[in-house]
C-alpha cells in the first residue's frame, strides 16, 4: 500500500481511471468497453503463440524425419568419384563438429513390378557404416537392412514405394537405369533384378514413396563406378551444417563440393519461413484491432472525464500530466491484456498434445487422419523469442493507440469543461 501511496500523481489516477468502471455504476459500459479490448489483445496475442508454436512444431517434425535420412554434409569429388575416401572420411572426422561418415552411390531409376512402374532414387550405402550419418536401419519395419550384402542384389524400399509396387520381403523386382547400353537393337536401358529383403518408413512421403537402398558394391556394379560417388556426413548441430560445409572446403584436400541439407529442401524451407511470416502478420492485424478499440474507450472517458480533467488543471497539473494520466490507463489496459493472452497462450501451445486429442474425442473428428497425412498428431514447440516478439509487438500497438486520446485530453480547457458543471 505504501508503494502505490508514493507513486506519482499521474499514476495514481491512472490506476483509479482503470479501476473505476468496476467499482461505480455510472462508467460501466466504458469498464466493458475496456475488458472488450482486454480480452481482444489477449486473444489475439494467445493464438499468434499458440499458431506459431504448431507451425514450428511441424516444421521441427518435418525436418527431423527428413535428417533421418538425409545427411546433414554431403562431399562430391569434381571428378566423378571419390576412391580414396577412407582418407577423406578421416580428414572429415577432424571437425569436431563431425561425428560420423559413410561413402554412398546416388543415381536415379525406375522400379518395375508386373505392368507397375515407380520413379525412384536408389542410394547404395555401406549397412554396416550408414547408422553413423542416418536412421534408415532403425526405420526397417519388414525385413532387415544388414541383409544387403555385395553381390546378393538385395533392395531395401520406402513402405509407400513398396505398396505401390504390390511387393512384400522375398519378392524380385526389376531396376530400370536410363544409362543404356548399345545392342545391335539399339540403346536399351540397363536392367537387374533385385530381392527385396527390407522395408523402411521415415514417416515422410518424399522417401518413403521414392527411396530404394541397395549395396553400394552393387550400386557401383550396375553405374560401372569404381570408386563411391562421395561422402555422407553427420554433424553435433544439423544448424550449422553450411558453416561445417566451407570450414570442410577449407581444411580438406581436393578439389571437392560441398552440399550441405539446408541447400538439398531450400525451397521447402523458403516456403515455411514465407508462411510464418504471413501468419504474423494476420495474426498480428488482429491484435492491432483490439488494440485500437483503445482508442474509442479513452476517448469516452475523457469525455467523461472532463470536469475531473478541468480540476486537476486548475490544481496546477500541466497538459503533459493530464496526457500521462490517460496513457498510463491505456497502457495499462494494453499490459494486462498482453500478460493474459501470453499466459494463456503459453499454456496452451504446452498442452497441444492434451488439448487436441481432448477436443477430438470430445466433437468424435480426427483433425489429422493418418489415412491422409503422415503426421497425424498436432506439434508443438513453443520458442521463447517468438513469444517475446509477440508481447512486444502487442504492448506497442497499445502503447501507440493511447496517443492521440491522451493528446485530445491535454487540450482541454478548464473553463469550457466546467462551464456546465
Amino acid at each position: 500500500m505504501s508503494i502505490i501511496q508514493n507513486l506519482p500523481f499521474e499514476w495514481l489516477v491512472g490506476l483509479r481511471y482503470t479501476r473505476a468502471g468496476r467499482r461505480s455504476g455510472r462508467n460501466s459500459f466504458i469498464s466493458f468497453i475496456s475488458l472488450i479490448s482486454m480480452a481482444g489483445i489477449g486473444l489475439g496475442v494467445a493464438a499468434l503463440i499458440v499458431v506459431l508454436s504448431v507451425m514450428n512444431g511441424f516444421q521441427k517434425e518435418v525436418t527431423d524425419r527428413m535428417l533421418s535420412v538425409l545427411a546433414h554434409v554431403e562431399i562430391f569429388d569434381a571428378r566423378g568419384a571419390m576412391p580414396n575416401w577412407v582418407a577423406a572420411a578421416a580428414e572429415a572426422r577432424r571437425n569436431p563438429e563431425v561425428t560420423g561418415a559413410a561413402p554412398f552411390v546416388e543415381t536415379q531409376g525406375m522400379l518395375v513390378r508386373d505392368d507397375v512402374l515407380r520413379p525412384s532414387i536408389i542410394r547404395g550405402v555401406l549397412p554396416e557404416q550408414e547408422p553413423n550419418v542416418s536412421d534408415v536401419a532403425s526405420q526397417v519395419k519388414r525385413g532387415s537392412f544388414n541383409a544387403l550384402q555385395p553381390g546378393a542384389y538385395n533392395i531395401v524400399l520406402g513402405i509407400e514405394l513398396a505398396r505401390a509396387l504390390r511387393v512384400n520381403l522375398g519378392e524380385k523386382v526389376t531396376l530400370a537405369l536410363a544409362q543404356g547400353q548399345a545392342t545391335p537393337a539399339g540403346v536399351l536401358p540397363r536392367m537387374r533384378s533385385f530381392t527385396v529383403t527390407g522395408i523402411f518408413e521415415a514417416g515422410h512421403n518424399e522417401f518413403d514413396s521414392a527411396l530404394a537402398f541397395v549395396h553400394i558394391t552393387d550400386a557401383e556394379k550396375l553405374l560401372r563406378l569404381d570408386a563411391p560417388s562421395g561422402l555422407r556426413l553427420r554433424l553435433v548441430d544439423m544448424h550449422r551444417a553450411p558453416q561445417v560445409a566451407l570450414d570442410l572446403k577449407r581444411s580438406m584436400s581436393g578439389d571437392l563440393i560441398m552440399r550441405d541439407w539446408s541447400k538439398l529442401n531450400a525451397n521447402w524451407f523458403a516456403a515455411v519461413q514465407t508462411e510464418k511470416r504471413m501468419m504474423f502478420i494476420i495474426l498480428t492485424l488482429i491484435i492491432a484491432v483490439a488494440a485500437f478499440n483503445l482508442v474509442s474507450t479513452l476517448v469516452m472517458t475523457v469525455t467523461d472525464k472532463q470536469a475531473d480533467i478541468a480540476i486537476l488543471r486548475t490544481l496546477g497539473a500541466s497538459p503533459r500530466s493530464i496526457m500521462k494520466i490517460f496513457m498510463i490507463q491505456g497502457a495499462l489496459v494494453g499490459i494486462l491484456g498482453t500478460f493474459c493472452g501470453v499466459a494463456g497462450g503459453v499454456l496452451v501451445a504446452l498442452n497441444v498434445d492434451v488439448i487436441v486429442p481432448f477436443i477430438e474425442h470430445l466433437l468424435g473428428v480426427q483433425f489429422l487422419s493418418k489415412d491422409i497425412y503422415y503426421i497425424s498428431s498436432v506439434p508443438s514447440d513453443l520458442r521463447w523469442p517468438d513469444v517475446c516478439k509477440i508481447g512486444g509487438v502487442a504492448v506497442v500497438l497499445a502503447f501507440l493507440a493511447t496517443i492521440y486520446p491522451s493528446w485530445w485530453a491535454a487540450r482541454v480547457k478548464p473553463a469550457e469543461a466546467l462551464r456546465y458543471e
